[in-house]
Formats: structure tokens, C-alpha cells, sequence
């Protein structure tokens, strides 16, 4: 009777085969209708899911807006967060001698000066202020802004300044597709010898080529939708890699 208890249920060989068969396909099945519960009622949209599409939803977050951004892509502060951050100290309350905010008779006089004089003042500063109003890592436009900002609050009419041509965008977006070969004799970027000769007649005769044109140079470098201030940046952005 106890023989009888453990004897093995696979008797022949085909039953053998069937197990085996089962063991692998079963697990299968099992996975295979797991995997459809899991996602059962999901509806996906092949559109939807595009590149098109994903970059057009997630454009809101990854978009930096550079509109006022610098050279090196720093955002530019406007001249109302410089006053408050860096000039309100003295000229909210006009002690040492600073023209108070908005006080038409402590201004007019400096008005009178013009907007780039009063600028140059406050970058090298002047008496008790300091140069930049102390914040050495505000840029020039930034203080010009920042003059311009409390000028204007005392009636004067200036005009605010433009962030500064980005050099290294204009090079790459128009000037690059003949300095950076260096085809059709155009001075190859970073190479000394060739910008050699250019610059015999000075910077401003470079400026005067590029924004004239010169040789097989066109002027503005083909891109006549450049201000004179950005063909000037381009050609600073070249100059600085020779010198």
C-alpha cells in the first residue's frame, strides 16, 4: 500500500511531453493576461504621442525666454531690480549726498548732464558713491538702466538702453558658413595669420569691411537684417579669438 502511495502520476512518455509543455505555455498565458488587465482601458493616440506633438506640450517649460539676455545668455536685470537691489540704500532717502528718488529738484541738474554722462558717472562713481553703486557684477547696461530708471522718475526722458549684441550668435548664425572653412578667402576664425593683414588698418577699417562688404563678402555678411551694432559684435567675437 505504500508503494502504491508514491508511485509517480507520469506513466509514459507522452505524458512526460505534456507536462513539460504545460510547465512553459501556462506561465505564458499568465503573464500575457496580466499584462492585458494592466493596461486595459488605456486608449493611446500614435499623434499624440509624436515628437511634434511632445515638444508642443512640454514647449511651456522647457522654453527660456533670452529676450534680455546677454552675451553669455546672463538675464539682464532691469533698471528697476537694480535701484531696489543695489541704489535704493542712498537714494530712497537721498543721505550722502545721493539725489533722492523722484526728487525733480535734486535731478535736474544731473538731467542736464545727459543720459550716457550720468551713466559714465555711475559706472566710475563719483564722491561717496562708489563705481556700479558698489555691485561690481552689474554690467554697464545694467547701471545705464538703472540710471535711466530714476532719471526718468524725476522727469527726465531717457531712453532705456538695448541689451548688447550677442557676437558669438551673429558669427554662428551668419558668419561662420565662410570664416569658420575659411573659404573664399575669408580669415578663418582663430587664425592669427590670416586676421593678420585685416587688422594692419585697425579694428575700425574691419568694421567698415564687414558692414560694407569687401571681396566676395557681401555686406552684413548677406544678412542685411543685422543692426551695425551686431555686425560690430561679430566682428569683436572673430577679433577676440586672434588676439
Amino acid at each position: 500500500m505504500s508503494a502504491k502511495r508514491h508511485e509517480s502520476l507520469i506513466k509514459t512518455p507522452k505524458q512526460l511531453v505534456i507536462v513539460l509543455v504545460l510547465a512553459f505555455v501556462v506561465p505564458i498565458i499568465v503573464i500575457i493576461l496580466l499584462a492585458n488587465l494592466a493596461t486595459s482601458g488605456r486608449i493611446y493616440d500614435e499623434d499624440a504621442m509624436s515628437p511634434e506633438a511632445v515638444a508642443k506640450r512640454i514647449k511651456p517649460v522647457a522654453e527660456v525666454n533670452l529676450a534680455a539676455a546677454g552675451p553669455a545668455g546672463k538675464l539682464l536685470k532691469t533698471g528697476e531690480e537694480v535701484y531696489k537691489s543695489v541704489c535704493t540704500a542712498c537714494h530712497a532717502t537721498g543721505i550722502a549726498k545721493a539725489p533722492k528718488f523722484g526728487d525733480r529738484r535734486d535731478w535736474a541738474r544731473r538731467i542736464g548732464k545727459g543720459q550716457k554722462k550720468l551713466a559714465q558717472i555711475a559706472l566710475k562713481g563719483e564722491g561717496a558713491m562708489p563705481p556700479r553703486g558698489g555691485a561690481s557684477d552689474l554690467s554697464g547696461v545694467e547701471v545705464e538702466r538703472a540710471v535711466v530708471y530714476m532719471a526718468n522718475a524725476a522727469g527726465a526722458r531717457f531712453k532705456e538702453p538695448a541689451a548688447p549684441a550677442d557676437g558669438r550668435k551673429v558669427y554662428e548664425s551668419t558668419c561662420m558658413a565662410c570664416h569658420g572653412a575659411g573659404v573664399a578667402n575669408a580669415p578663418k576664425f582663430g587664425d592669427k595669420k590670416a586676421w593678420a593683414m585685416h587688422l594692419m588698418h585697425g579694428t575700425e577699417h574691419v568694421y567698415e569691411n564687414a558692414l560694407k562688404g569687401k571681396g566676395a563678402m557681401p555686406p552684413k555678411g548677406g544678412n542685411l537684417t543685422l543692426s551695425e551694432a551686431e555686425v560690430k559684435a561679430a566682428v569683436d567675437y572673430m577679433l577676440g579669438a586672434v588676439k
